[in-house]
């Protein structure tokens, strides 16, 4: 061995060892980052991470801690009174909750920063201004000027206030960085979805009286990406009355999700008289499903290849479609159809093999997503619009009179617990580590059980 050689090889070895200390400490520091972060649990959408309404569980599988009970007096961290009115659900990243409102004549819209530890606004901008709002007409005990929720990433919260604005605006300073207003749609009773991150790509949906379209815009600059109209064919004209007049059975209210069909990306969206299947990096319709209802509002869900769609308002079933499908499917991938017990306005959720509905009459309803067969319909009272959330193997159901009602699932009904605070619930709850935060009509809770609190 050469003078050379045997001067090298310790070197060599110091290296190996610096190489390995070095793997070491990434590979503790991408443990502590990920444990860090399943605890945390950002609710960066309106149904949460995956979009389903599911709290995402802790990754050494404890439960995560999440409140059974709670009032006006009990297990509540902090209350903000939220200036204003809006439907909107919080959005959750690191220490803030980001929300929307609106004047109650629509005149003024703005974004709302709440830290989550103290409970205090922090940001309260105005971002758009309409001088003359369309009125909500009959459903102004429904919606209201801020019912889409806001979507937030890492730096960046997007609020969507439908045509009345779309705005980007810098979490850090509360400042727009930029917005929208030139996308027309006339939503007659106000607009409800709420937008969609992807890539990136934001995604509207416009389901009006007037027009009703997809766009996609760059999350970066508010850019037109691409724009894709409904395809469905209208025969309303015929209509007696009001209805055809006003465009009423043309609009949606829905909100898209993205699912992975085969390994590739589709976002599923509910329109009036029509369900689809898009490409949401280009716009492009892969399969439809027509039907004669509109005004939906839940929101999809997916699991196994089948999308679950409800209908609209009126006639109101839920199906389930295979989405493997291309152009109109409506006779070939329809699995099954649930035409009674099926809720209005809140998104379905699904747990273990069933799917469960809350109705605007009380009930609750809970079917076999593979055959569409009722497992058990149950009254536990209030009415429904905000989405349910399923956390700690409990299903919590919050009412427009305040009250949540807490469920086991399964086969068979099981209350175990029911909780109320002033105002009523329209918006949609969020979930973060082991606090909730509960909008009402008028405040903003944490809601956290006592002994979490302990360090």
């Amino acid at each position: 061995m050469s003078h050379n050689t045997r001067s090298i090889l310790p070197f060599r070895k110091a290296s190996r060892r610096i190489k390995a200390n070095s793997f070491l400490s990434i590979l503790l520091w991408t443990t502590l980052f990920m444990s860090e972060a399943a605890a945390r649990a950002d609710w960066c959408d309106f149904r949460g991470p995956r979009g389903d309404g599911h709290v995402p569980a802790r990754g050494n599988a404890k439960p995560i801690g999440l409140p059974l009970q709670w009032s006006e007096t009990s297990n509540i961290r902090w209350k903000t009174e939220i200036p204003n009115r809006g439907w909107s659900t919080p959005v959750v990243l690191r220490d803030q909750v980001w929300l929307t409102a609106a004047t109650e004549d629509g005149r003024d819209s703005f974004a709302i920063c709440v830290n989550k530890e103290s409970g205090k606004i922090l940001f309260n901008e105005k971002v758009f201004h309409t001088d003359n709002p369309e009125p909500l007409g009959n459903g102004a005990s429904m919606n209201c000027y801020a019912t889409p929720s806001a979507v937030i990433e890492a730096g960046r919260v997007y609020v969507h206030f439908g045509s009345a604005g779309t705005a980007c605006l810098d979490t850090k300073t509360g400042k727009v960085l930029w917005k929208r207003s030139d996308l027309p749609c006339r939503h007659y009773r106000g607009a409800s979805s709420s937008p969609v991150l992807f890539e990136n790509l934001l995604i509207l949906t416009f389901d009006g009286a007037d027009l009703q379209y997809l766009v996609g815009l760059n999350k970066k600059t508010g850019a037109t990406v691409w724009k894709t109209n409904r395809s469905v064919a209208w025969n309303d004209e015929n209509l007696p009355g009001a209805m055809a007049k006003d465009g009423d059975m043309r609009k949606s209210h829905g909100t898209p999700l993205i699912a992975t069909v085969a390994g590739k990306a589709q976002l599923l969206s509910v329109g009036a008289k029509a369900s689809y299947g898009y490409d949401p990096r280009t716009g492009k319709e892969i399969w439809r499903v027509e039907y004669n209802d509109f005004s939906s509002a839940p929101r999809p869900l997916f699991d196994h290849g089948l999308a679950f769609i409800v209908t609209g308002l009126t006639k109101r079933e839920l199906w389930a479609i295979k989405t493997d499908g291309q152009g109109n499917v409506t006779d070939t991938h329809v699995v099954w159809k649930l035409k009674t017990s099926v809720g209005k306005y809140a998104s379905p959720i699904l747990v273990g093999g069933l799917i469960y509905t809350a109705s605007d009459e009380s009930f609750v309803t809970c079917v076999e997503a593979a055959t569409g067969q009722v497992v058990w319909t149950e009254r536990i009272g209030g009415k429904y619009a905000a989405s349910p959330i399923y956390a700690d193997g409990r299903l919590y159901f919050f009412s427009q009179d305040g009250t949540t009602a807490v469920l086991k699932p399964g086969r068979t009904p099981e209350v175990i617990g029911t909780n109320t605070l002033a105002n009523g619930f329209m918006a949609s709850p969020a979930a973060d580590g082991k606090a909730f935060y509960l909008r009402t009509k008028t405040h903003l809770y944490r809601a956290e059980s006592r002994a979490s609190r302990v360090k």
